[in-house]
């Protein structure tokens, strides 16, 4: 059996070609006079919502709002050809006049973003804005300060970035693609691993998480995609679910891969997760694995556009019940199922809606959301299965295609 970086990177060599801009794509910018338009002053790195109203990367915070129906972006000019180039904004203003024009205006004070959205407001007759949640706390600061009348959103900024187009439905399966490239790479290092007495060899060394991980992570970014937090943790390690893993893996444990890679010619994502085991599964093993699967298979029919994440989510809870699978807290922690079974992927890992008893609002038709059932116990071990479905009126799309063999 071929093994070593040869086969990741045999596996990936017929993948299509990505374009090499973010998608384009239409913001609704409707607003009223109790609906403001939009004020970000963020990176795209660390806010979804920046690369969506502009749908180019820029690295550092820079200011990006809407006014009178038209988007407009203020950068430095380390960054103003290339978003003016790219960008979906109408227009693209350079800082460093607005920077100097702010010096002249405040000479007793350091000027900063603040400044020049006020300066901007003024000179565009925008008296009001929307601010998300996550808006810098000193900048809404100064902007109170200065007057500017801002409005905090109770809810996503975009509310409409819920609902995927085709062309994201299109790069959403590149990332689920992805993330099954990377959990087939997880496969084949386990396949080709050997079994000595408590150990699990793989060309002649210890099998680690550290190990498997960089096997995933190595096939994602062949394929063009940035695996960041890939977990790879078995036992008991795994019973915490974002427990990434480390140290050696063991044979005749569960091990849960979870692979949720970022596809740098989009910025959109993918997210799976697998669960392995090397050797030979216990019965026990085997009907905790089924469980979930079961479960996992009940969450999927119910799914439907008009019902409400918490309903899913119920679907997942009554057949692990059915089973005789309790959840129970304690000081000491948590086993069962004791988190959500789903959420919504775009260009954040985890985005509205979510499959949770705290979400009951009815999912809409294209949105597009995880289904990721898991079971957590300390000395059995844990078991995790996700795909990546988009809402439709009748039921669901899958997006994410993956084996779903566990015992190797």
């Amino acid at each position: 059996m071929e093994t070593g970086f040869a086969f990741f990177m045999r596996s990936v060599a017929n993948h299509p070609t990505l374009p090499t801009q973010l998608l384009s794509l239409t913001v609704s910018l409707s607003s009223s006079a109790s609906t403001p338009p939009p004020l970000l002053y963020a990176d795209t790195e660390r806010s979804a919502d920046a690369l969506y109203f502009g749908r180019v990367g820029v690295p550092d915070p820079f200011i990006a709002f809407a006014a009178h129906g038209k988007k407009y972006a203020v950068v430095g000019a380390l960054e103003f050809g290339r978003v003016k180039r790219r960008s979906a904004f109408d227009r693209v203003l350079a800082l460093e006049p607005y920077m100097a024009k702010a010096r002249e205006v405040w000479p007793q004070r350091k000027p900063g973003a603040a400044e020049v959205i006020f300066l901007l407001a003024t000179e565009l007759k925008q008296k009001s804005f929307t601010v998300p949640e996550d808006f810098p706390a000193g900048v809404y600061e100064k902007l109170f300060e200065l007057g500017l009348d801002l409005t905090v959103a109770t809810g996503p900024i975009f509310p409409n970035r819920e609902i995927k187009t085709p062309a994201e439905i299109t790069a959403l399966r590149e990332g689920n693609r992805c993330s099954a490239l990377g959990i087939a790479a997880a496969e084949h290092v386990l396949r080709a691993s050997k079994i000595k007495g408590r150990s699990l060899i793989f060309e002649g060394k210890p099998l680690t998480s550290e190990r498997l991980k960089f096997a995933i992570e190595s096939a994602c970014l062949a394929a063009g995609a940035v695996s960041a937090n890939t977990i790879a943790a078995g036992g008991d390690q795994a019973c915490d679910p974002h427990e990434r893993g480390s140290g050696p893996l063991r044979p005749n444990e569960l091990i849960i891969v979870d692979v949720f890679p970022r596809v740098s010619a989009t910025g959109y994502h993918g997210d799976m997760t697998r669960t392995f085991l090397r050797g030979t599964a216990s019965d026990a093993q085997r009907a905790l694995v089924a469980a979930v699967r079961a479960a996992q298979l009940a969450a999927l029919k119910t799914i439907r556009a008009g019902v409400g994440g918490r309903t899913v989510h119920e679907a997942v809870v009554a057949t692990f019940t059915a089973r005789g699978y309790e959840t129970k807290h304690s000081p000491k922690g948590s086993t069962g199922f004791f988190h959500g079974t789903g959420h919504g992927l775009g260009l954040a890992v985890h985005e509205a809606p979510g499959l949770s008893p705290r979400y009951d609002t009815p999912l809409r038709r294209g949105t597009v959301v995880t289904v990721e059932p898991g079971l957590y116990y300390p000395g059995l071990g844990a078991c995790r299965i996700e795909d990546v479905v988009q809402v439709t009126a009748t039921g669901h799309t899958l997006l994410s295609k993956s084996p779903y063999t566990w015992e190797l």
